[in-house]
């Protein structure tokens, strides 16, 4: 499998997991797309997978057509969003300290 596919996948599983830290810490969900199919399913889990699995597949069909190029700055934009969501996580968790 591509390293870019590979990558894209390890980056939304990065995403996920800081996404479920910030839901049980009580944080909204910035994510219009994403606070929908959490409201719309049963739990919220059922939701924010059914959402992962899409852009799996959206991934997948990227790397399958050759759009390598887009990937690579999909790539770019979820490792900067899950920088992102550790750096808040961090910076909320120093006031409990």
């Amino acid at each position: 499998m591509n390293q870019l596919l590979l990558q894209y996948s390890y980056l939304q599983m990065l995403d996920l997991l800081t996404t479920l830290a910030f839901l049980l810490h009580g944080v909204q969900e910035a994510n219009p797309l994403v606070r929908l199919a959490l409201r719309n399913t049963s739990h919220p889990l059922g939701g924010l997978l059914l959402v992962k699995m899409v852009a799996l597949g959206l991934g997948f069909y990227c790397w399958r057509c050759g759009r390598e190029k887009l990937l690579t700055r999909i790539n770019f934009l979820f490792a900067a969003v899950v920088a992102w969501n550790l750096v808040a996580l961090i910076a909320g968790g120093l006031g409990t300290v």
